[in-house]
């Protein structure tokens, strides 16, 4: 009897067991768990009322893919179907999404045909695809390699440039596919560059979003998983990456700390941090398939984000305008008609909404794009099709709310400053100038607000009566005054840093007595610390950027700017 059949015959069987009689065919789950490292399931919730307590112990081993009422679907690998197993409920284990069509549902058949996208492409035709945009809009864009997958696959964005470099810009990052099996919004990310490069300049709204903001993106953040039987096809995908990892569980979280599935970040996880750590994005999406929803902060607080308002609107506008374009009239419509704050639904620890919301003090929200994880290749043009104008709306967010630079009121250089909206921020939900320009992008429903804006070595500064109005942008320019500490543009010309920029070390050099030092990046997040200043630091494994050299000197403390190449 095939593999498949005789797994066929064992849900039947199961169905029809009682839950002891279940321990019976645990071999065959053993055999899935050996051959594909992660087991795809169903079980139900025993009663409403300890749903979501059971289900936040549950995904503390198990990575929940969606609740529907009180059946829950769930993947696991060895550890977490072990932990599983102890809670004692029926379950139904189920196909793998990624093999339910053939290939031939999913690979081109025959010649590429130009702007052609109803395929899923392999994985080289990917790297080809990515460097082909570089090579044909060399003035357009630039391939960006951010770093290697635990296999040693690339991971790629194609950074959009199409005018001057040396202005400030909101910065916008589209990521998708980071469960490797959830493949539409790979190939529709891919559409998306392809369409951005072509109609730019011609599309008035292209032209306009590729001059005005700094667009960064990411068709495959999982290559692992979605190339986990191969490079030649993305059938028999994994939803994990190549170490049995959910990487959308694997991000520091806001409640349960850095580690918060038990792994240690995996390098995808890391490649991604580093690499945020070094930019400034203000808005940014996360692509999935598994349900049709916008899903937005928080997943792991029932609390709301103070910017609850704006969310529901923002993802409003995305669900009523792909049920606009839909030709099926119950696409987009799961749950709250097509949103849901992520802790309603079921808890998640460690994705990286949250991370990029808290840590980041960025904006981005969950887009759950098919029910279907692995649509066929010929229904892709659908999709892009419904979504297109809402990828390109969410992308004029950035063009809206609070714009301002901070400056320093002496030298009148770029400041980077805490931006808190008085009487509404919460749980970091203020924003950050960064350098080298000092910019920040502060998003908000229409209203009048104050703003407080804080810089150690600086006096903080309050500003009244700041009108923020529908779909329009306030624009604002902030000097603040230092202090008599010597710091002014955060620097003290007594503290030297050379080089400046570094690649393998820097030398410090400073006068005076030193009580304490450390060194922290763009967002303020201490890189290294001690007593006593070194003469010579080493800093070849950091990642390139803004750092900021702080030393406390007769109780005072100075800073020096200076970047990593």
């Amino acid at each position: 009897m095939k593999k498949s059949v005789l797994l066929v015959f064992l849900i039947a069987l199961q169905a029809m067991m009682p839950l002891q009689a279940q321990e019976d065919y645990q071999h065959s789950v053993q055999q899935i768990l050996h051959d594909r490292g992660e087991v795809y399931f169903s079980f139900e919730l025993p009663d409403e009322g300890a749903s979501k307590k059971l289900l936040t112990i549950l995904g503390r081993s198990i990575s929940i893919d969606r609740v529907d009422n009180r059946k829950v679907y769930a993947y696991a690998n060895q550890k977490g179907w072990r932990d599983f197993l102890t809670h004692s409920l029926s379950f139904t284990i189920l196909d793998a999404p990624s093999t339910l069509l053939s290939p031939s549902r999913l690979n081109r058949i025959g010649e590429k045909k130009s702007g052609s996208w109803d395929y899923y492409p392999s994985y080289d035709e990917y790297l080809s695809d990515m460097q082909g945009f570089q090579d044909h809009y060399p003035q357009l864009c630039e391939l960006v390699n951010i770093g290697k997958t635990t296999e040693g696959r690339d991971l790629l964005f194609i950074h959009f440039k199409p005018s001057d470099s040396l202005v400030s810009k909101p910065q916008v990052m589209y990521t998708a596919t980071m469960h490797g099996d959830e493949t539409l919004p790979y190939v529709l990310m891919l559409e998306l560059i392809d369409d951005l490069l072509k109609n730019y300049p011609h599309d008035p709204k292209v032209g306009l979003l590729l001059d005005s903001l700094d667009i960064w993106i990411n068709p495959l953040a999982n290559p692992d998983g979605t190339y986990a039987s191969g490079n030649a096809s993305v059938s028999g995908a994994h939803r994990f990456n190549a170490n049995g990892v959910d990487l959308n569980r694997n991000f520091p979280d806001p409640d349960q700390g850095n580690h918060p599935d038990g792994n240690a970040w995996q390098p995808e996880t890391k490649a991604f941090m580093d690499f945020s750590a070094n930019h400034h994005f203000v808005l940014s999406v996360n692509m999935h398939t598994g349900n049709e929803v916008a899903n937005y902060p928080w997943d792991t607080w029932s609390r709301r984000h103070a910017d609850d308002g704006w969310w529901q609107k923002v993802c409003r506008q995305y669900a009523d305008t792909v049920q606009f374009y839909s030709t099926d009239s119950h696409y987009f419509t799961d749950l709250n008609n097509g949103i849901t704050n992520g802790y309603d639904w079921y808890r998640v620890a460690g994705g990286r909404q949250d991370y990029m919301n808290y840590f980041d003090h960025c904006r981005e929200f969950t887009l759950e794009m098919s029910k279907v994880k692995m649509p066929a290749a010929d229904l892709i043009p659908d999709f892009w099709a419904w979504n297109r104008r809402a990828l390109l709306d969410y992308m004029a967010q950035a063009l809206t709310g609070i714009h301002g630079l901070v400056i320093d009121s002496l030298s009148r250089e770029p400041v980077a400053a805490k931006i808190f909206v008085i009487d509404h921020d919460t749980d970091h939900s203020e924003v950050y100038s960064a350098l080298p320009y000092g910019d920040f992008y502060r998003f908000i429903m229409p209203g009048t607000y104050s703003l407080l804006v804080s810089r150690e070595g600086y006096q903080s500064k309050r500003i009244d009566h700041v009108e923020v109005k529908a779909g329009k942008k306030t624009s604002l320019k902030i000097a603040l005054t230092p202090l008599k500490t010597g710091i002014g543009k955060q620097q003290y010309p007594l503290l030297k840093i050379y080089p400046n920029p570094a690649r393998e070390y820097i030398r410090c050099s400073f006068p005076g007595s030193i009580n304490a030092w450390e060194i922290v990046d763009i967002n303020h997040r201490k890189i290294v610390s001690g007593e006593r200043l070194p003469k010579r630091i080493g800093v070849s494994k950091w990642p390139a950027g803004w750092y900021f050299l702080r030393i406390q000197s007769n109780r005072h403390w100075h800073s020096q700017s200076f970047s990593v190449r």
